[in-house]
C-alpha cells in the first residue's frame, strides 16, 4: 500500500496545526484554514473534524482555552477578566462556563488547585509522524547542580512538581528563572511505564547544593559532565517525546554511540506562560559514553 497519500494528507492538517498555534489571538476563519491547508473550504470542515476528532470551532476554543490555563496556574499576576478577554471571550462569566466545561473546573478553582489529568486528557493532537532527519550534535555537557522536585505518579500531573519548583524558586530566591536553567530528568517512556510507575524531576540549576528542609520537599541532585547528543525542540512540550524517539530509533543505531548510564533530559529555554506555546524551545539530551 502506497503510503505517500496519506502522509501527504496528514502533513496538510498538520500545517492548520501549526498556523492556528501561531495566529490563536487572531481571527480564524474556515475559509482563511482551508487555504492553509490547500484544501476547499466546501470539505475542510469535515476533513477537519474527521481526521481530529472535533470541529474546527470547538477545537481553536479549546486551544484558546488551554493558553489560558497555563496563564492561571503559572502567571498569578494576571487578572481572570484580562485572561477571558484575551482568549476571545466578550466577559469572564461566558469564560468560566466554557473553562468549566472543557476541563471540569472554574479558572478560579484550577489557578488555586489545578487538576491537570483530566486537563490532559480532554484533548490531544492526533499523533503527527515527522520524517525528516533531525539535526543532532555532539556537544560536552557540564557537571550541573541542581534544585529538584521528584515526580513520581502520572505522567498528567508532572505540572504539579512544576508548580512546585516554582514556588521554592520565589520563596527561596535560589536558582531564579532569569540566570538559572530549567531542566527535566525523563527516566522512564510515558508511553510504555504504568503511570504509578512513571518517574520525572523537574530542576533548576544553583551555584552549591541548597538547604533541604524546605515545604516544596525540593532536593539535591546533578547532572553528571560528559558527552551528550542534542536535538532542539520547537513548540509544545508534547511534541518532544518526537524527539527522543527519532534519537533512540533513528540516529542512536547508525550512529555508532553507545549511551551513558543516566537518562535522558531536557532543558527548558524558555518558559510559559511568558512564552507562547508554540514558540517554546528545548534541548534534549541523549548522555553518550
Amino acid at each position: 500500500m502506497n503510503d505517500a497519500k496519506p502522509a501527504a494528507y496528514a502533513e496538510r492538517l498538520g500545517r492548520v496545526f501549526d498556523y492556528i498555534a501561531e495566529h490563536l489571538a487572531e481571527e480564524l476563519s474556515v475559509e482563511r484554514l482551508s487555504r492553509v491547508a490547500n484544501f476547499s473550504k466546501f470539505h475542510f470542515h469535515r476533513q477537519f473534524s474527521l481526521y481530529a476528532g472535533i470541529s474546527v470551532a470547538r477545537y481553536i476554543q479549546l486551544m484558546r482555552l488551554r493558553q489560558a490555563s497555563y496563564r492561571l496556574a503559572f502567571g498569578a499576576d494576571s487578572r481572570i477578566t484580562d485572561i477571558a478577554l484575551d482568549a476571545g471571550f466578550e466577559n469572564p462569566e461566558s469564560f468560566c462556563r466554557a473553562f468549566k466545561q472543557a476541563f471540569g473546573q472554574t479558572p478560579s478553582q484550577f489557578r488555586k488547585s489545578p487538576a491537570w489529568q483530566p486537563w490532559n486528557e480532554r484533548y490531544r493532537l492526533p499523533i503527527r509522524q515527522r520524517t525528516q532527519t533531525m539535526d543532532v550534535n555532539i556537544v560536552e555537557f557540564p557537571q550541573t547542580l541542581l534544585a529538584t522536585v521528584e515526580h513520581r505518579g502520572h505522567p498528567d500531573s508532572v505540572n504539579d512538581a512544576a508548580m512546585r519548583l516554582i514556588e521554592w524558586r520565589k520563596t527561596s530566591g535560589l536558582s531564579p528563572v532569569g540566570s538559572s536553567g530549567t531542566f527535566g530528568i525523563a527516566y522512564d517512556d510515558p508511553h510504555t511505564t504504568p503511570p504509578e510507575d512513571f518517574r520525572f524531576d523537574v530542576c533548576g540549576s544553583v551555584a552549591q547544593p541548597i538547604p533541604e528542609d524546605n515545604p516544596q520537599d525540593v532536593v539535591n541532585r546533578e547532572i553528571p559532565g560528559g558527552r551528550c547528543a542534542v536535538v532542539r525542540h520547537h513548540g509544545s512540550h508534547q511534541g518532544i517525546g518526537e524527539v527522543a524517539y527519532y534519537l533512540y530509533r533513528d540516529w542512536l543505531p547508525a550512529s555508532g554511540e553507545e549511551l551513558r548510564d543516566f537518562p535522558l533530559f531536557f532543558r527548558y529555554r524558555n518558559l510559559l506562560p511568558e512564552t507562547p506555546e508554540h514558540a517554546l524551545v528545548t534541548d534534549v539530551y541523549l548522555p553518550l559514553k
